[in-house]
């Protein structure tokens, strides 16, 4: 199994010099050469077994021999011991045909630590074999820089520096990412938006000498380790409701695309999946572009859902790349478009797309009014951006095929919105109770490449 870029014009590389790559050298996110398929038996087969058993049958064929089987079904279970829910993804039924997915059981309660914990394991795996050392350095609007320190913090071989906007992500999100005490993790407040840090990882990707000084690696949903980890529980929850007999649709609330990309592969792969359906908030460019065409940022607005607060979607690139053909060279002017202010998706590539993706968006207002709903008509309360897909999902349901939407974050995470939605500040779980009352560690930076590179250089001797 060979891995290529989304333009075209970087090494090919093998699974494991992909995961530990993360960016490719051409500024393209890599992509298998091609997909493995399950056959329908396949599927139906992994009814009745553990989420465990489940993650290595589909991954495995992505690995292209990168670990043994006994390896890889260790790094699996490690990866999954500290989720408090025995089966991991829990279905919970909203109504008729209608099913929450339960994503926010792993440690820092959001639908990252399914990635995050298995590419932490990977990572330990690979660089305890070779000996090296690698420099880690991500974004997040707010839950992929917890999930990565949680996975990463106190590793030999590791480094970590995460960029988050300051004063954009949540109070919990942030203390999860400001508390940690081990000496390998960096928390950094950027002056900015999340497209802002975003930006600046890119850019120090394509900055090779310092690339290459330091080790760099990344873990956002750039890195297609992330993505292969998401779309187990694509096929894990499918079969609960009825798949491969039945085909089943999902709703995503989603802001770089990576999870519902995910789904994507899912289908690719010979998942029966009817509609993949693209919720935004407010910040909504990716349902813009599905319904007209047009990708121009216009300028993000906070919202009561921050991890959607973004305008540059990573992972769109990847659907794009398979909407125009498999062709870097279009892909790769498409980007160079967006670096110049934004790019129109031809009429070819936009039904190809809209053959796979619906979207919607969700208002403030309705976001608040779908917690209080769900709270009052089923108890089931919910975090801001599934709030966003529920009632996005409601909107887009087909009668007689199931609905599933993922509920990618714990409400405990956002508690100021949910009160003021729900009446209820709900508690976060045991194991951070104490969250609130541990110091904090961070940097304040500004969004400038230099001051990032200078600190990262300084803090790992280089």
């Amino acid at each position: 199994m060979k891995y290529i870029s989304t333009r075209g014009n970087a090494p090919v590389l093998s699974f494991e010099e992909a995961m530990l790559t993360g960016l490719a050298r051409d500024g393209g996110l890599y992509l298998p050469e091609s997909i493995p398929q399950m056959s329908k038996a396949d599927i139906a087969a992994l009814e009745g077994v553990s989420y465990e058993e489940a993650a290595f049958r589909v991954m495995w064929p992505f690995l292209g021999g990168a670990f043994t089987e006994d390896e890889f079904r260790g790094i699996i279970e490690r990866a999954y011991a500290g989720f408090a829910h025995d089966a991991r993804a829990p279905l919970v039924q909203l109504g008729s045909g209608h099913f929450l997915l339960e994503l926010f059981h792993g440690p820092t309660l959001a639908f990252k630590d399914f990635a995050m914990q298995l590419i932490g394991q990977l990572f330990e795996a690979s660089l305890t074999r070779s000996g090296n050392r690698v420099c880690i350095v991500g974004a997040t609007s707010g839950d992929t820089g917890s999930a990565a320190i949680e996975a990463f913090r106190g590793l030999e071989a590791v480094d970590v520096f995460i960029l988050f906007p300051h004063g954009r992500v949540s109070e919990v999100q942030r203390r999860q990412m400001t508390t940690p005490s081990e000496d390998n993790v960096h928390a950094l407040s950027v002056t900015g938006h999340f497209d802002d840090c975003q930006a600046r990882v890119k850019d120090m990707f394509n900055d090779f000498a310092f690339r290459d000084a330091v080790g760099l690696a990344g873990v956002n949903s750039i890195n297609w380790a992330r993505v292969l980890a998401q779309v187990v529980y694509y096929f894990t929850s499918a079969v609960s409701v009825g798949a491969p007999h039945r085909s089943v649709s999902f709703t995503v609330p989603t802001g770089n695309f990576g999870d519902i990309f995910a789904g994507y592969i899912a289908k690719r792969m010979g998942l029966p999946i009817d509609r993949l359906v693209v919720a935004t908030n407010q910040n909504d460019i990716l349902h813009r572009c599905l319904s007209q065409g047009d990708y121009t940022p216009d300028g993000v607005i906070p919202s009561i859902s921050p991890s959607m607060d973004i305008q540059v979607s990573s992972n769109f690139e990847r659907a794009l790349y398979y909407a125009y053909g498999e062709d870097g060279n279009a892909v790769g002017q498409l980007m160079d478009e967006l670096k110049a202010g934004g790019f129109k998706v031809s009429q070819g590539a936009l039904e190809a797309l809209r053959e796979s993706f619906d979207s919607g968006n969700c208002s403030e207002e309705e976001t608040r009014a779908t917690i209080a709903r769900l709270w009052n008509g089923t108890g089931e309360l919910l975090c801001p951006h599934s709030a966003v897909g529920v009632k996005v999902a409601e909107e887009h349901h087909a009668p007689g095929t199931p609905m599933i939407t993922l509920a990618t974050a714990h409400p405990a995470k956002f508690p100021d919105a949910v009160e003021e939605a729900s009446g209820l500040r709900p508690p976060l779980p045991s194991h951070m109770a104490d969250l609130y009352d541990r110091s904090e560690r961070v940097t304040r930076v500004e969004n400038d490449l230099t001051a990032i590179e200078d600190i990262i250089k300084d803090r790992t001797g280089h």
